[in-house]
């Protein structure tokens, strides 16, 4: 085959083979701002963002207005992108987990558990993986899913002037991320979910403490559902407003609670379960409002099945208590998982001693699995979980090497995020706030 040179590549589509690059140029808005002009001062176009409070990150917004009205949107994106996915395939497959862990800050137990479960499909491990290291798993998604409702509302409240709610959901999910410092050691961030099992086991005191504040959480919630449901500003703010219906939200493809607004009970521990979810006890949360009001009601109701669902979880882990939470496999699991010390942290004297001073062979092992990493068959697999903003989906592909070949992450962020203009055009300037808000974008997930 000849050598392809830079202009066969960008030659166009005439005379370029299948693999081609092709550039692209759609409408540039400083030629939009120019016709725009033409129209006298009818219309202006207003940047609202990238560091516009209430765009939740660095979002740009870019509005067309006529008088109050939006006449047009377009969401600017990649203000955050900080290469994710390019960097994991320079890392270890379980290194990867300190990197997607990263992406919706906001939910990191669920970038490390979807990405865990597609590396787990392609080892074959699935079925392999400790019942109680999958309920540890379930505990902390749904923590963590009460916490990203609670900021959601939190924040989206006090864009609408309510102070008050912000207060209330950051003083809640200060209660959670106690709770995962208590078991991962901290707060975000935690690369805690590893492909296997978990790194380490939930200690009986964490459950304590958990516990110890579990009503003072209820009564949080029911605080945040008085101040925000019946209230009557925030009705008025929200009712009708941010409409989607079930067609637009199938055509965009969005999910999470947004389409569930539209009455569609699509929720993929159910439809597709994971990680034991079958076999617990909650509801799917839906309503038919299609409005940003709805999916306000939906998160609240969500937060409580997603505490009870904790609760069964803490049960099982309980009645559990002792049991490995890796998978046996020891071409997979670190030695350093397979003792702990009385520390709850590291290994024990015995096994240190095994390791480095009695067995070659478990220091080879030890030095080569921990400073290279397990080899994943050659393949590809997809999996996806219901995150709080939608289905997480994560494809890896591995050339039968150490590192990920590749690591695509479908941010449910991401594709909510393209309904921004759908919401925003017709209605007010002030609507696009509480448009933005019930889509609940977290810019990390979006530009990764």
């Amino acid at each position: 085959m000849a050598t392809q040179t830079h202009e066969d590549l960008y030659g166009g589509p005439d005379g370029a083979d299948v693999g081609g690059v092709f550039t692209a140029s759609g409408g540039d808005w400083d030629q939009v701002v120019e016709d725009i002009h033409e129209l006298g001062e009818e219309r202006i176009v207003v940047n609202m963002g990238p560091q516009h409070p209430s765009t939740h990150g660095v979002l740009r917004l870019i509005l067309e207005l006529d008088g109050e009205s939006v006449r047009e949107a377009r969401a600017g994106i990649g203000y955050l992108h900080t290469g994710i996915e390019k960097n994991m395939e320079y890392r270890t497959w379980v290194q990867g987990t300190t990197f997607c862990t990263r992406m919706d800050y906001l939910t990191p137990i669920f970038n490390e558990a979807a990405y865990c479960l597609a590396v787990e499909k392609l080892l074959g491990i699935t079925d392999q993986i400790p019942q109680r290291a999958s309920d540890i798993r379930v505990l902390m998604m749904e923590l963590n899913r009460i916490g990203s409702h609670l900021i959601c509302m939190g924040t989206g409240g006090m864009e609408l002037g309510a102070t008050t709610v912000m207060t209330v959901g950051f003083r809640e999910r200060e209660r959670i991320l106690r709770f995962f410092e208590a078991v991962t050691g901290l707060r975000m961030n935690h690369a805690y979910i590893r492909p296997g099992g978990v790194a380490q086991d939930v200690p009986a005191s964490a459950l304590d403490l958990f516990e110890s504040e579990i009503d003072d959480l209820r009564l949080g919630i029911r605080d945040l559902e008085n101040l925000l449901l019946e209230n009557p500003v925030f009705k008025g703010r929200t009712v009708d407003v941010g409409h989607l219906d079930l067609t637009g939200c199938m055509a965009l493809g969005i999910t999470g609670p947004i389409l569930r607004s539209t009455g569609l009970p699509h929720d993929l521990r159910k439809s597709e379960p994971y990680c034991g979810y079958e076999t617990y006890d909650f509801e799917v949360v839906t309503r038919d409002g299609a409005d940003a009001y709805d999916r306000a009601c939906i998160r609240i109701e969500e937060m409580w099945e997603s505490l009870k669902i904790a609760e069964q979880a803490i049960a099982r882990l309980r009645a559990s208590e002792g049991e490995p939470v890796m998978v046996a496999d020891k071409k997979i699991a670190w030695p350093a998982q397979l003792s702990v010390g009385g520390d709850g942290q590291g290994n024990s004297l015995e096994h240190i001693r095994e390791i480095m001073g009695e067995s070659m062979e478990s220091l080879i092992h030890h030095f080569k699995l921990v400073t290279e990493g397990f080899r994943v068959p050659p393949g590809q697999a997809y999996a996806a979980i219901e995150s709080p903003k939608g289905e997480l989906g994560v494809h890896v592909v591995s050339d039968g090497g150490t590192r990920p070949f590749r690591a695509h992450f479908r941010d449910p962020s991401f594709h909510n995020l393209q309904a921004a203009s759908v919401l925003a055009e017709g209605g007010l300037v002030a609507d696009v706030i509480v448009a933005v808000a019930s889509i609940d974008p977290v810019m990390g997930g979006v530009d990764r």
